[in-house]
């Protein structure tokens, strides 16, 4: 049985962000993109422990677990496991300051 995905206000605002920007310069990668982050949620959703925890300073974010989007390793995806559902938090690409981008008010 798989968990519900949830995707946070900002995780949505994060794939926005980024399929636009891909869109501009490839569409095609747009639109694999897309289909990458689906399946990395699918595949959470039936194995949601197999992010490992990644460890930050602020004790607010303990528990948050990483994933790469597959074939798009740059993009992270930030999630946290409750009850019978998969929380996304973030999908970040991987030069920015992560710890103050999951700080950000949700």
């Amino acid at each position: 049985m798989s968990a519900r995905v949830v995707r946070e206000r900002l995780a949505e605002l994060d794939l926005t962000e980024h399929v636009t920007y891909l869109a501009r310069d490839r569409p095609s990668a747009a639109l694999r993109f897309i289909d990458a982050v689906e399946r990395a949620f699918e595949r959470l959703a039936a194995m949601p422990e197999i992010g490992p925890v990644h460890q930050f300073r602020n004790p607010r974010l303990r528990g948050i677990r990483m994933w790469p989007v597959p074939d798009f390793r740059n993009y992270l995806i930030f999630y946290r496991i409750a009850a019978d559902e998969i929380q996304i938090l973030r999908v970040l690409h991987a030069a920015r300051d992560l710890e103050s981008a999951l700080e950000e008010e949700r």
